[in-house]
């Protein structure tokens, strides 16, 4: 099965951090996939529609690209609750031992 066009790019978007679209063109050619103009900006697009990507206008011609990473936050208190849930489960069977 082959793997999409779109988690391949994302893939070499993701590797290298940030980049400008001639230089993940230049990459994508040198690998072996050749796109057109209109699709390659069409799946710059669609990666970004989907929250995986930013891209943004350095110059007339050229955009910079970057890998969007959401890092989630912990919150403590629901790490509490979510132990004590998990233990009043288990001390809910009476008679079962570890």
């Amino acid at each position: 099965m082959a793997i999409p066009i779109r988690n391949t790019v994302y893939d070499k978007i993701k590797e290298v951090g940030s980049l400008t679209d001639i230089d993940l063109y230049k990459i994508l050619t040198k690998e072996g996939y050749t796109l057109p103009e209109d699709k390659f900006n069409k799946l710059l697009l669609d990666l970004e529609i989907l929250g995986l990507i930013k891209v943004a206008w350095i110059t007339k011609d050229e955009r910079r690209i970057e890998a969007f990473v959401v890092e989630k936050e912990v919150d403590e208190i629901e790490e509490q609750n979510q132990e004590m849930m998990e233990k009043d489960y288990e001390a809910s069977f009476p008679g079962l031992e570890k």
